[in-house]
């Protein structure tokens, strides 16, 4: 018995020394762990946003703690909450909630994590570094510049396909796109000349927008426009007017980007979409909140966007990657 207690005290304080060593070679070499808490990885979009934050964070050298809230504000606060507990120095949310999230966020920071917020928004009064996302605003004006460049002087009757109700995103996702095509209709016309004919609400999927857009298409016999807040939802809408037949009707995303909506631009099936590269925004927010974390930048930005673009035929080239997890 006395062989065995000796043991297990030599075992135990070779254990303590190794953790030991780990932790000064991690002060050395200023290693720490970085989290990433997203709000669900049910679409490919955020699955695609998980992998990049993962692989640029072991890539740079550090170990990655990775959570899925599956859609779940409570699980998502649990989640950040046991990140900081497991001892995260960075930590980079995706936000189920852009009010919901604020307290987790600030507890966070108050336990002296840096919080960097990617493409979801959470409310600026919440203490993070800074939020890393494309411009709705402004990939939304370059669609609307495109689709009116596309069609001419024509009266648009516009499906809209929205992701969920009161969520911000989806909101500056819209009206970027809507005020875009007022302004390029003013400027070329001096009138604007469209109507959204109905919203449905497309909870961000294909299937979603494939129902929403079936809804719609039966109460509306005029539409020659689909305008998602995503490709996801559009690709879904596109299911739902082959099988009911319809013609003429342009296809149009605010954003993201899908490989899927890329292929059908090539073909001429698909007229535009804005760039949301989840891997991109990913790996921003990882590489600047590593540098806040280690003192190499300071006073940044509370908001950091992507470069904008509206991938239509004529460029879609650059951004098809057929082999892209999104």
């Amino acid at each position: 018995m006395n062989i065995q207690r000796r043991a297990f005290a030599i075992s135990a304080a070779l254990a303590a020394a190794a953790l030991a060593a780990s932790a000064a070679a991690m002060a050395q070499t200023g290693a720490f762990k970085i989290g990433v808490s997203m709000k669900t990885l049910s679409a490919p979009y955020f699955a695609a946003q998980m992998e990049a934050a993962k692989a640029r964070g072991k890539e740079l050298g550090y170990e990655v703690l990775a959570t899925d809230a599956q859609g779940k504000l409570q699980k998502q606060i649990s989640d950040v909450e046991d990140l900081v507990t497991r001892g995260v120095k960075l930590l980079i949310i995706n936000p189920a909630d852009s009010e919901g999230l604020v307290h987790a966020v600030n507890n966070a920071s108050a336990n002296g994590v840096k919080v960097v917020v990617i493409d979801s928004t959470l409310n600026p009064r919440a203490n993070f570094v800074t939020q890393v996302q494309s411009s709705n605003s402004i990939n939304g004006a370059l669609v609307g510049h495109w689709v009116v460049e596309e069609v001419g002087n024509k009266s648009l009757k516009i499906a809209l396909l929205s992701g969920e109700k009161g969520n911000p995103v989806g909101q500056e996702r819209r009206l970027g796109v809507l005020s875009g095509i007022i302004e390029a209709q003013l400027r070329k016309f001096g009138k604007a000349d469209l109507t959204v004919v109905g919203q449905g609400w497309g909870h961000w999927n294909d299937e979603g927008g494939l129902k929403a857009m079936e809804d719609l298409l039966v109460a509306n016999k005029d539409i020659n426009m689909v305008l998602g807040e995503n490709d996801s939802m559009v690709l879904g809408a596109r299911r739902a007017i082959e099988s009911a037949g319809r013609t003429g009707i342009l296809l149009v995303a605010a954003a993201d980007a899908q490989k899927e909506a890329l292929a059908l631009i090539k073909q001429g099936k698909y007229g535009v979409t804005g760039l949301n590269d989840p891997a991109l925004v990913a790996r921003t927010a990882i590489d600047l909140g590593v540098k806040v974390v280690k003192g190499e930048v300071k006073d940044v930005p509370k908001q950091t966007l992507t470069t904008p673009a509206a991938i239509t035929k004529g460029n879609v080239d650059k951004f098809y990657n057929p082999k892209a997890v999104f």
